[in-house]
């Protein structure tokens, strides 16, 4: 009997090549030119049909990064928490008040900048599945120091390193997702990913909701959280230890046998779940720098050179402001519902519902994700994002509060998806680790100065002064990404990047 864990798909489909596959697509890869596999392998990939075996690794890839998210919201959620227990205080007195809840939020960005732009080029080296797999070590470790902490400073240096952590695995599941789905697939793919890790929001809401106001067994509600997130993330390990690598990165790095075994596997479980040969691959016609195979470095080899660099600073400019709108709500929601007078059990009762919408945006997204251009989704989104705030920020209705937070959340979710597959297609494989984290690294760095910012807006301007940020911040994306922004829907990633 076949098996059908995501584990085990994984691992059958190329976690451990046994020698016959290998020598038999060495065999066959030694006829062939480096540039010919590179677009027979794209050829390949963008032909399989959206059959189960497909959907079992996307969705392997998908919990290795549940964790992740889920520590990234641990923010909004254990923060309450943390101002109850008198570690930090719900406002920031200066710009850089390390006794603020601010310093907390900010904390995590600066992980995530070290880890985006510093960490996350290794998976172009080493490879997407190491990195993949030894970043959730980084953040376990971390966050189990952090969580045994009581003075501000610990707390703040140990979820910097949780988040170098998450920066790095976050940057390398995009690359990984985007690199493995065949291209009318992609958007959809994404959006099945986010649906799936977005859960985890739900998932910390009713556990922050049900333990950061208590202390079970004399600890601290908060540090609850964390521990239950740390223990779950043991066993999503083992299942990352049975994903296989990247095909299109083996080619990159010349290692052409591997990359015909895991995808020849792929193919196997496909055509015996469908009942049905696949058709044959069309091969793209691209140019020679695209579709290079050979780690060599050419003057395309950096996302400042000239074919990448418009490219580059527009994702830079995006990322920066999208990342004050979007977290500027996500990992404030149950501080701002508290100061428009809800109570700390309540704001925690209604951020639960808010956070239900977090793996309902993407799903319902599923239905337009490779049907609308992906620059379109991400303009309309950030525009929505920006209207709600302004109305979110003039309700005290314990209804339209939920209400609108809701619609804000499915809003900011299609925007998340929708950037991240975007930025993950603009970039060739030889370079796609490190542009994503490049780009990257800007949101981090506004996310962190945002801490402070919504901290200081909140106390000097109150809660409208955090959302005419937020709405100006979503006008800048719409600008952005509506007058310099590819298209992309449709098309091989060698065709982009090309």
């Amino acid at each position: 009997m076949q098996s059908s864990t995501p584990a085990a798909l994984a691992h059958e489909s190329g976690a451990s090549s046994d020698s016959g596959d290998v020598r038999r697509a060495a065999a066959q890869a030694a006829q062939l030119a480096p540039e010919v596999h590179a677009r027979q392998i794209s050829a390949r990939l963008d032909r399989l049909p959206p059959s189960a075996p497909v959907w079992l690794l996307i969705g392997a890839l998908a919990l290795g990064g549940w964790f992740e998210i889920y520590d990234m919201f641990l923010t909004a959620y254990i923060g309450p928490g943390l101002v109850k227990a008198g570690i930090f205080s719900k406002t920031t007195a200066s710009i850089f008040d390390l006794g603020g809840l601010g310093a907390f939020v900010a904390a995590l960005f600066l992980g995530l900048f070290i880890g985006t732009i510093g960490v996350a080029f290794i998976a172009d080296r080493m490879g997407r599945r190491r990195v993949f797999v030894g970043a959730l070590l980084c953040y376990t470790f971390a966050a189990v120091m952090m969580s045994l902490q009581s003075e501000p400073g610990w707390v703040v240096f140990w979820r910097v390193v949780a988040g170098i952590g998450v920066g790095a695995e976050l940057v390398t599941i995009d690359a990984y997702v985007s690199e493995f789905v065949p291209a009318r697939l992609r958007g959809r793919a994404f959006a099945f990913v986010q649906a799936i890790q977005y859960t985890s929001i739900p998932t910390i809401a009713f556990l922050s909701w049900q333990l950061v106001p208590i202390a079970p067994f004399g600890q601290d509600g908060w540090r609850w959280v964390v521990w239950i997130g740390c223990s779950g993330a043991v066993f999503v390990w083992l299942i990352r230890l049975g994903l296989p690598e990247s095909p299109r990165w083996l080619i990159q790095h010349g290692r052409t046998a591997e990359a015909e075994a895991i995808v020849a596997r792929l193919e196997r479980r496909i055509e015996r779940a469908t009942g049905k040969p696949l058709p044959a691959a069309k091969i793209e016609n691209v140019a020679p720098a695209t579709s290079s195979s050979t780690p060599a470095a050419t003057s395309d080899d950096s996302p400042w050179s000239a074919r990448y660099r418009r490219r580059t600073i527009m994702l830079l400019v995006f990322n920066f402001f999208q990342s004050i709108g979007y977290y500027g709500f996500a990992s404030w929601v149950p501080t701002l519902l508290a100061e428009k007078g809800v109570t700390l059990t309540h704001s925690l009762w209604y951020s639960f519902l808010i956070a239900i919408a977090s793996p309902l945006g993407p799903l319902l997204s599923m239905l337009i994700a490779d049907r609308v251009e992906r620059k379109w989704l991400i303009v309309g989104a950030a525009a929505a994002m920006a209207v709600l705030g302004v109305i979110f920020a003039q309700q005290r209705a314990p209804m339209l509060l939920v209400a609108m937070g809701l619609l804000m959340t499915l809003a900011g979710n299609c925007m998340t998806f929708s950037y991240r597959t975007y930025q993950a297609e603009l970039f060739p494989t030889r370079m796609r680790a490190r542009a994503i984290g490049l780009v990257y690294s800007a949101s981090r760095i506004s996310a962190m100065l945002s801490g402070f910012m919504i901290g200081f807006f909140l106390r000097h301007l109150g809660v409208p002064g955090v959302f005419a940020l937020i709405a100006g911040s979503m006008f800048v994306v719409v600008l952005t990404i509506g007058l310099f922004g590819p298209r992309s829907r449709g098309l091989s990633l060698e065709q982009i990047s090309g």
